[in-house]
């Protein structure tokens, strides 16, 4: 490892956030009883607990031409890397979350249950699978960790610059089986296979469009940049509290995160509609912060992949879903773009009673059937 690298690692039991602390204040029977509590919710989870680490990149250049001494991008890791007699890693796969998410978010029955138990299409036991947080996210470096407004500004291509260093540099890995992300980490899956088109077996873009960010998908992001910005409590980025605007943020997020239908059912009626509201944006506001929100929506800005759509060549399978606010397929933009990619493939999942419209994309039992298509036409 270069001296310019640095890493941390550390098991993550349950209660990831909170147990460090518990555990220097703790007895030796409370920690006893707190890992007989992760090996229980290891029995549960039926897929193993992921590593924890983080990957300092010096002197990180932005294509803004900022610079960032340190760059910490932290990450979560299940399995371990296999090489072949070349030394090419042959099982790695890397998942890309979505705006104001982490790699924590996969870590859940509906996506990790689904995909990284034993016998499942992404089994932890054969597949080195890396979850890291973008930049301004999760536990990588973020505005909220005290230069605020000063912190260099970021966009998708930095995220992916960011990523492919924390890969090559950081993992010693140089090469991917699968390129695999939701939302964000969707429009990430399409600029890495521009970007580094020899460096991957295949590619899933889930919820998302290789255009750039235009009509109804920039107004609402354009809503939350602005709530934020014009309040007065912002103060430049150098607010004492969390400005208001964050409140609406959260509720724009809220509404485009799921279908009608399903809103419906869960709230059907004016007081139940107000309580999911109201104990969506309390659970948000507990965790988000305006600054780390605000550049992480304006970091969509330098997204464009069309113009190199041509120069992808892994295969790549793009799922969408019929009731996602945010992509409607009646755009038609997925259908006739994937037209460019020469091992294209899109699928625009019917709405059912399983789909979440946009949040579709972490429900893996609803897509997991062409993951294992993309898959078995590379073996």
């Amino acid at each position: 490892m270069s001296s310019k690298a640095r890493f941390k690692h550390r098991a993550l039991l349950p209660s990831s956030f909170l147990l460090p602390r518990l555990l220097r204040a703790a007895s030796m029977a409370v920690v006893a009883s707190l890992l007989l509590l992760s090996a229980v919710w290891l029995r549960a989870a039926d897929y193993p607990a992921p590593q924890s680490g983080s990957y300092t990149i010096r002197d990180f250049r932005f294509q803004s031409g900022e610079l960032l001494p340190e760059l910490r991008q932290h990450y979560l890791s299940f399995g371990a890397p296999q090489r072949n007699q070349d030394g090419v890693v042959t099982n790695a796969v890397l998942i890309l979350h979505g705006t104001t998410g982490s790699g924590s978010n996969f870590v859940r029955a509906e996506f990790a249950g689904e995909l990284f138990a034993p016998g499942q299409l992404l089994d932890a036991a054969r597949f080195y699978i890396v979850l890291p947080d973008g930049i301004g996210h999760g536990a990588s470096s973020r505005p909220s960790e005290g230069l605020r407004a000063s912190f260099p500004h970021y966009g998708y291509r930095d995220m992916v610059e960011a990523q492919y260093r924390l890969l090559t540099e950081g993992l010693k890995v140089n090469h991917l089986r699968l390129v695999m992300g939701t939302s964000m980490g969707g429009m990430h899956t399409w600029l890495w296979g521009e970007t580094h088109p020899q460096f991957m077996d295949a590619l899933m873009p889930l919820a998302s469009l290789p255009t750039q960010i235009s009509g109804r998908n920039r107004v609402w992001r354009r809503m939350i940049i602005d709530a934020i910005r014009t309040d007065p409590q912002w103060r430049n980025g150098r607010y004492r509290k969390q400005p208001h605007g964050l409140r609406t943020a959260a509720e724009v997020l809220y509404f485009m995160s799921s279908n009608p239908v399903q809103r419906q059912k869960e709230a059907p009626t004016l007081k139940e509609a107000d309580q999911h509201l109201d104990s969506f944006v309390a659970h948000s506001l507990n965790t988000m912060d305006a600054n780390n929100v605000l550049y992480a929506l304006e970091a969509s800005s330098d997204y464009d992949p069309g113009p190199g759509l041509e120069k992808i060549q892994a295969p790549l399978l793009a799922v969408n879903s019929a009731d996602d606010l945010i992509n409607p397929p009646e755009l038609a933009i997925l259908e006739r773009e994937i037209k460019r990619v020469k091992h294209g493939k899109a699928v625009v999942l019917p709405m059912t009673d399983q789909t979440r419209g946009h949040g579709t994309h972490t429900l893996a039992a609803v897509w997991k059937q062409y993951l294992a298509e993309l898959l078995e036409n590379r073996e």
